[in-house]
């Protein structure tokens, strides 16, 4: 174990923030642009297939070869990819057809899936083999990581829309690039050495897939409820905002552009804030394993609800309302809230549950099924909005819901 483990976590943190800031905003960058450029909402969802894709295969090897060559050799990996999709993007010519330019943005938010896996399964690894054992520090460190890098995340979200609006596409994607090459240069000065995280040199590639049930059983529950979040985060919410919001003109999508960007900043920072502040509004210190368990059945259902009672808003409504888009957005702050404490639980169970021996692998196999959830996702909120409008998305959504919360059930001790 490495002497100065608050400095390492201090340092994982750190390049895991700048990850998730251009995530997000590369994100935003590429579901308003292609938006404005005419896009139906299915074609919008495939942009983002294969970066669920890539993720799901990332994950199934990222807990190897994190095992194998050390976490920071993956921390590093994944900035980097990052930094080759930024720049690859930025090549983006926009007299391509739909099908080239469609087929060119797949790939390139496969490469950003492969890096955005990479860095998620090393950072969150490495809070397992430096957090504190004692007084419910595994849960704090966890929450804080997770929470604070979802407040980036969503600030990604506001700065990807504002760099759309005021630079253009391709300025704002350089200039990403350029400042997360400058972030890796950092990190890999400062991260201090002996980070941990190499397996026995004689473990081979099999057994990803793991030995204990309630790993797979909350793998299971996990990705039915990103699959929930999804389902009306990637497209559904985001164009339906954009089309009552803009007036068609020039001014009126950049003003959209900040709109939808702060909407979608402002709940995943929030969002952020809460998973941050979960340990403390659960009573988490101390607490028994078992009791955790039990919580994380219990908000599971009250996720389940909220978004079947947003779909019945939106039936009634009939169309665009101002009091629809109110009662939406408090209906998905709500949302938000209850999705986070689910969120950080899950973060905390899969440490708690996972093997310290081949903890990134079992990490691995619990985020592919996270990525899984995300590609089911994506394709039904394309899918579900193109064919019912909104209201068909959000009781998608509440399907998904429902299926999480009954498979975290089973998490239920004997």
């Amino acid at each position: 174990m490495i002497a100065q483990p608050l400095r390492a976590y201090a340092a994982v943190t750190a390049a895991y923030w700048a990850f998730m800031l251009s995530d997000g905003a590369l994100r935003m960058l590429v579901l308003l642009q292609f938006n404005t450029l005419g896009f139906t909402p299915v074609q919008l969802a495939w942009l983002f297939l294969l970066y669920e894709v890539a993720g799901i295969v990332t994950n199934l090897a990222a807990g190897w070869l994190a095992a194998r060559f050390g976490l920071a050799a993956t921390l590093y990996g994944g900035l980097a990819l990052q930094i080759a999709a930024l720049a690859a993007l930025a090549q983006l010519d926009p007299d391509w057809g739909v099908i080239a330019s469609v087929a060119f943005v797949m790939a390139v938010q496969g490469v950003s899936g492969v890096a955005k896996d990479l860095a998620k399964m090393s950072s969150k690894s490495a809070v397992k083999l430096l957090a504190p054992k004692e007084d419910g520090g595994l849960f704090r460190w966890v929450a804080a990581l997770t929470g604070s890098k979802n407040a980036v995340k969503g600030a990604g979200f506001f700065l990807g829309a504002a760099l759309l609006a005021l630079a253009g596409f391709q300025a704002a994607v350089w200039g990403m690039a350029a400042v997360l090459a400058a972030i890796l240069v950092a990190v890999v000065l400062f991260l201090p050495a002996g980070l941990p995280g190499r397996m026995k040199s004689e473990e081979a590639w099999g057994g990803w897939r793991s030995h204990d049930p309630r790993v797979n059983r909350l793998s299971l529950a996990r990705l039915f409820l990103f699959g929930a979040r999804d389902v009306w985060f990637v497209v559904g919410i985001p164009i339906y905002f954009q089309s009552v919001l803009s007036d068609g003109t020039a001014e009126g999508r950049r003003e959209a552009f900040f709109l939808v960007g702060g909407f979608m900043a402002a709940w995943i920072i929030a969002y952020g804030a809460v998973q941050a502040a979960a340990p403390r509004l659960l009573g988490a210190r101390g607490q028994p394993e078992a009791e955790t368990t039990r919580k994380a059945i219990l908000w599971a259902g009250l996720l389940v609800p909220i978004p079947f009672a947003l779909a019945l808003a939106a039936l009634a409504a009939g169309g665009p309302a101002p009091w629809l888009t109110a009662t939406l957005i408090a209906g998905l702050l709500l949302f938000g809230f209850v999705f986070a404490i689910n969120s950080s639980v899950h973060s905390y169970l899969i440490l708690a549950f996972g093997d310290a021996g081949r903890i990134t692998r079992d990490v691995g196999f619990y985020y592919m099924a996270n990525a899984a959830g995300r590609l089911i996702g994506t394709l039904l909120s394309g899918l579900s909005y193109q064919l019912g409008g909104l209201a068909l998305c959000l009781a998608t959504a509440g399907v998904m819901a429902l299926a999480s919360w009954l498979a975290a059930r089973r998490l239920a001790p004997a």
